[in-house]
């Protein structure tokens, strides 16, 4: 079957938009942007816009899947197996977009009130992304158990190292490679007993 390309015009005007968006995070809350401010910021008119998003939410959540978590996405999907390795690289690739976060926001005041107003939002993606590869490795490692049981299983890997890495955030004294290092035991246990 034959693979549509997407008009490049159409990608460009895309990211603008997006770019324009990121741009007027640095300058305003999230829920005092307008679809004006947007439009202006990235000189297209509301039909434009309109034609990519159905508003300012729409465009916020493909600001959050294709920019934000594209660099964390893929640094997860080179994994094939859930094992120690796994955790660590998962562990390591979120805390280095911590890091990445933390330095812009330091940066920027009114980045950091922006960015506070749909953090949930990002962290309930993160987390759902995490989900699936969990589930995906668990579903090769435990094909023999219950589906429902399995998403249980990546639900609580998810929220667990996620939480990990807020914990480091927030309050790590040890670099990220320590703190994985002495949280591992309470992971791998559970990990271990998969093979």
């Amino acid at each position: 079957m034959k693979e549509t390309k997407v008009d490049p015009r159409i990608l460009r005007t895309r990211r603008l938009l997006m770019d324009s968006f990121i741009t007027l995070t640095f300058k305003k809350d999230f829920k005092d942007i307008t679809i004006k401010d947007i439009t202006d910021e990235a000189t297209v008119n509301r039909a434009t816009l309109y034609s990519h998003f159905n508003d300012k939410y729409d465009l916020m959540d493909a600001v959050i899947k294709e920019i934000i978590l594209e660099k964390i996405i893929k640094s997860l999907n080179h994994h094939d197996k859930l094992n120690e390795e796994t955790i660590v690289r998962i562990f390591l690739a979120l805390t280095n977009f911590h890091t990445e976060v933390t330095k812009q926001l330091n940066l920027n005041t009114q980045c950091r009130r922006s960015y506070e107003s749909f953090s949930t939002i990002i962290e309930q993606k993160i987390k759902m992304e995490l989900e699936k590869l969990f589930y995906s490795l668990l579903l090769k490692q435990q094909a023999e158990l219950e589906s429902e049981v399995l998403k249980m299983g990546a639900v609580i890997l998810s929220g667990g190292i996620y939480g990990a890495s807020v914990d480091w955030k927030n309050n790590g004294s040890l670099s990220a490679e320590q703190y994985i290092k002495k949280a591992l035991p309470f992971i791998v246990t559970e990990v271990n007993d998969l093979k």
